[in-house]
Parts: C-alpha cells; structure tokens; sequence
C-alpha cells in the first residue's frame, strides 16, 4: 500500500545516501566531480535546469593504477555496472504525480523480455519486486504485454490500446531486438520508435528505453550496432531515460570469465541471472531519474541534457555530442 509523499521521497533520498555511501568504499582519493544529484537553491532566480549526471565519479581503483570508473555499488555484486555504461537520467514527471498523489504506480512493460516464454515469464515479477523495494512503502503494478516477434512499428500501433486499458503512469520498453532479427530498415525504425515516444509522452506518460542484447557476435554486425545508436538517439532528443542493455551485458560479459553465456540462455533471451540484473538495471535507472531536480523556469520547461556513449564495438562508431539544454 501506498504512504503520503513525503514517505516516498524520503526512500528515494535514503537509496541515494546508499549509492553514495557504497560509492565512496571505492575511492583511494577525492573525487573532482559533483554530486549525481545537484540540490538547487530556492532563493536563487530561475535558471535552465544542469545538465544531467549519469554516473558516480571516475576514482582509482586499487591496484589498477589508472583513472577506473566506479561500479554502482547499489546493485548485486554479480549486476555492477558503472553508472556510464547503465543507465541515461531524465526526470519521470508522470511518476512522480503519481508519488505525491498517494497511489499506486502502475508501469506497463512491452518487449522481448516481457513475452512470458520460459525464464522470461518471471522478469515482470523481478521488475516489481525490484521497484518496490527501492520505492519503499510504494505499492507498483507492472503489466506485461510483450508479443513473440513484435517490431517497434507493431507495438507502436498496439499501445493505444494497452494505454487506454492499464492507464500506466510509465511505459518500460525493451526495443530494438526483433528489429534487429527482422532487419527493419534503420530510418524506420528510428521514425517508428521516435514517433511512438511522442505519443505516449503527448498522453502526460514517462517512458524508459531499454536497448537490445549484447553479445559478441552482434557487436560485429555494423547494421546491429547501428540500430543500438539509433535507440540511443531516439532516448537523447525525446529526453527520456535509457538503460543500456548493450553495454552493461558488454561490461559484464568481459569482467567474467563465462563471457555473456552466463546472462543468456537460447536465442539471445536471458537467463534468470540476466533477467534479474536487468530488473535491477532498470529500478536503478527509474529511482536515479526520480531523484533529478525539477526544472526552474518562467513558463518553459528545458530537458535535461543526455551523455550517451556509442556501443564501443561498433565499428567506425563516432561520440554523441550531448543534446543542449
């Protein structure tokens, strides 16, 4: 059951003192970057909201000698990630209403891992379990309505329906990897996708992007790394979160000796290691972005600035620039 606002926020506040807390375990020497959550002064005049922080200070790491970016220390040991190659933040207003308005928050979940085939059937049940225990004392509802074999396109046009039937305040979509099976053209994709974030953010609806699977056969396909930018792209000009899939699994798949087998089960699906790091990736995403400040203005509300990095397999593959205030 639901508590007062002030209850809820005061979760998201604690998980945040953890994540900095774990955090400073790591460090051998002050950090020289800001906080991940920069608190504004209200008594200041109106300004354009900061760019958006996307991961826990670079730090060095013992016995490596080097300049090593800092895991989240607030995911299980075997689902760390730096904050960098996980998640991209933006604020969830939707959400956040929901928050203040003492009711539950209810999040639709479409995509490959949401089909209810095998291991997958319990990724809804992890996804919940997960925001429930980092939204403490908040009741949330995941619907699942993945569909075997379902393009972008194809779930664009359903969502009007689902939409209208759950009434999410927050739609979590795993996109991009039965494109990448089917090779949908790239610009399609992108206008599909593009278009359908539109939609449901037009509906007064947060919506976080999940990008495809990593492994190393797919990082040498040029069209399927391609269509990993283009999730990207499509997440940094809508302003929207996005957990990177791609390079998580990328980064866990190289810091064990099991390379990604130990993530995957048959046909690039998860197994129940993998779907239960992706339900902390993306609870971690979601809390990060409901921490991020409101923006100040005179009657227009800027976006967050996004920092997307590029799959590094990908060949030829140039840096994002940020997208502007």
């Amino acid at each position: 059951m639901a508590l007062p606002q002030t209850a809820a926020l005061l979760a998201l506040s604690l998980s945040l003192l953890w994540y900095r807390s774990g955090e400073s375990a790591y460090a051998q020497e002050p950090a020289a970057h800001q906080d991940p959550v920069v608190k504004q002064d209200p008594v200041v005049k109106a300004v354009p909201p900061a760019p958006t922080v996307v991961s826990p200070p670079s730090v060095v790491v013992a016995g490596q000698g080097a300049d090593v970016e800092a895991v989240d220390v607030a995911l299980s040991p075997e689902c760390r990630v730096p904050g960098s190659k996980l998640y991209t933040l933006a604020r969830l207003g939707a959400v956040k209403d929901a928050l203040k308005e003492n009711r539950p928050v209810r999040v639709l979940a479409i995509g490959a891992s949401t089909m209810g085939l095998g291991a997958s059937a319990t990724y809804p049940v992890k996804l919940e379990t997960a925001l429930e225990r980092s939204l403490t004392n908040v009741d949330v509802v995941v619907e699942s309505r993945g569909l075997q074999g379902e393009i972008a396109s194809g779930a664009g046009e359903r969502l009007r329906s689902m939409v209208a039937e759950v009434e999410p305040d927050l739609v979590i979509w795993q996109v991009g990897s039965h494109d990448a099976l089917a090779r949908v053209d790239l610009e399609a994709f992108g206008s599909a996708l593009d278009e359908t974030v539109q939609w449901i953010k037009g509906h007064a609806i947060d919506v976080v992007l999940v990008s495809p699977v990593y492994t190393a056969s797919l990082a040498k396909d040029d069209y399927y790394t391609s269509l990993v930018r283009k999730v990207q792209e499509v997440a940094q000009r809508e302003g929207v979160p996005l957990v990177q899939r791609y390079e998580a699994m990328r980064y866990l798949a190289r810091s064990n000796d099991k390379g990604e087998g130990h993530l995957l089960g048959t046909q690039f699906r998860l197994n129940e290691l993998g779907l239960r790091c992706m339900a902390e990736h993306v609870t971690r995403a979601i809390t990060l972005s409901l921490l991020q400040p409101d923006p100040v203005s005179t009657g227009t509300a800027g976006r967050p600035a996004l920092t997307l990095a590029p799959p590094n397999d990908a060949v030829g593959a140039k840096p994002t620039p940020p997208a502007g205030p």
